[in-house]
């Protein structure tokens, strides 16, 4: 690989460049109109403007992305997060172009990407999973009597999403009809495919997830991650390993993970996500994402590995030079998300000119943000400024460790969640481990906040 294209923006296109840089690799930033005087922009070694500032227009183009890659000599695509990077016709049209996809290949996104396949594939892996539907919905089947079987709650998803959207929770059976309807024109809406399933709910679950590394002969896991603290299912606040697992559960989803990955051929970097009742101790299978995360740093802090430096390898056929023995996990971290967004006024997206960032720095801290001191945030994209990454030797000093790295980080400019993650991380049910995936919105309605 002598020449990468990345097809994205933000922290994560500087991500991606940072490590291109370090390979000797030349790196090229596909831009909108408005991102074109961006971090990435500055940082990567070509850059080309795609198209306006929507991203339907711009970063979601195919034709334009793939021109802006044979225009520039590159000879792979790397996709990053979001936008492109679990669409398994743009990944064909990448390889059919001739070039390296950094990726799984289009057959296995299309199989992960489809949530109610995705959910056949690990039954048949031995995966664990929830009571639900095999398959999606199909025209005449009797929902009330489907869902009555499971029990209720459930949750209707939509079998092509991901990322926490496309799910809609039906408590009793009279809200069953409408809202199926809903999350089918919800899901039509987002995803061009109406096809929805069934799964049960679990109150009070904790969000846990496996890093798995492969490359067609060895299948490895990197071990696992705890998402809980999420606002209306979107991770903020994520950790590594995930804190108090009995230690059956933690090595049947590593187990089950990496024989997941086998039985689907699966190649590069990818993460098993499972839901845990911390009551009945059971875990479950949710979906399996195609493409590096944004977490994927916690992992890297335990680990000691660059995961971006591994995706880059396994595309170009390398093979993989370590086994699981090799692996070594050491201390505890965690990773916040830093959004412009406003808090008090009901997380409403904050853009602007970013006046001053201080970042926070000292022993086990890292910042990856896609935005410094003068940049504007555009209002068209994604909130995400960037992440404040915390490592320590133990979860207890990792928490201290984070406090004091929040109170140091300091934004003017835009609103920013900075606060807010300072005060989760303080919370003693934080430290105690009684969060779950709805916590925060319990949090907000103790402070007199109904968002």
């Amino acid at each position: 690989m002598q020449k990468l294209l990345i097809a994205n923006r933000g922290e994560i296109a500087v991500r991606i460049i940072r490590t291109a840089r370090e390979m000797g690799i030349v790196t090229v930033a596909v831009v909108s109109e408005a991102d074109k005087s961006s971090f990435a922009a500055d940082l990567a070694d070509e850059v080309i403007v795609v198209g306006p500032a929507p991203a339907g227009l711009s970063y979601l183009n195919h034709e334009a992305v793939l021109k802006a890659a044979l225009d520039s000599g590159a000879d792979a695509v790397h996709p990053g997060y979001g936008f492109l990077s679990e669409n398994a016709e743009f990944a064909r049209k990448v390889i059919g172009a001739g070039l390296t996809w950094v990726g799984p290949s289009p057959e296995s996104i299309e199989l992960m990407g489809d949530k109610s396949r995705a959910r056949r594939a690990a039954i048949d892996a031995g995966v664990p999973t929830l009571p639900g539907t095999e398959c999606a919905l199909q025209e005449g089947d009797d929902i009330d009597a489907i869902a009555a079987e499971i029990g209720f709650p459930l949750v209707v998803k939509a079998s092509a999403g991901g990322g926490g959207r496309g799910i809609r929770l039906v408590e009793e059976p009279a809200q069953l009809r409408g809202t199926v309807e809903i999350a089918q024109a919800e899901a039509l809406g987002a995803f061009n495919s109406s096809d929805v399933y069934f799964e049960k709910f679990v109150t009070k679950a904790r969000h846990v997830e496996v890093q798995i590394l492969c490359d067609g002969e060895t299948y490895l896991h990197l071990g696992d991650r705890d998402c809980s603290m999420q606002r209306r299912q979107q991770k903020i606040l994520e950790e590594a390993p995930a804190p108090d697992l009995p230690e059956a559960v933690r090595e049947r989803m590593r187990e089950s993970s990496v024989q997941l990955a086998r039985q689907a051929h699966y190649v590069g970097v990818g993460t098993v996500e499972f839901l845990y009742d911390p009551t009945s101790h059971e875990v479950a299978f949710i979906e399996m994402n195609t493409r590096i995360q944004v977490e994927h740093t916690i992992t890297e802090a335990i680990t000691g590995m660059d995961l971006v430096r591994e995706q880059l390898r396994i595309a170009v056929g390398e093979k993989l030079s370590i086994t699981q023995d090799d692996i070594q996990f050491s201390g505890h971290a965690l990773e916040f998300r830093i959004n412009a967004e406003d808090p008090d006024n009901k997380f409403m997206p904050s853009p602007g000119t970013i006046k001053t960032m201080n970042l926070p720095g000292g022993a086990g801290v890292r910042s990856d943000f896609g935005f410094i001191a003068g940049k504007t945030v555009a209002p068209f994209y994604d909130s995400l400024l960037g992440k404040i990454i915390v490592w320590a030797p133990t979860r207890e000093l990792a928490i201290a460790r984070s406090e004091r790295a929040l109170r140091e980080a300091h934004i003017e400019g835009v609103r920013t969640t900075i606060g807010l993650l300072t005060s989760l991380v303080t919370l003693q049910d934080f430290a105690e481990v009684n969060h779950h995936t709805t916590y925060i919105e319990s949090f907000l309605d103790s402070l007199g906040d109904t968002q």
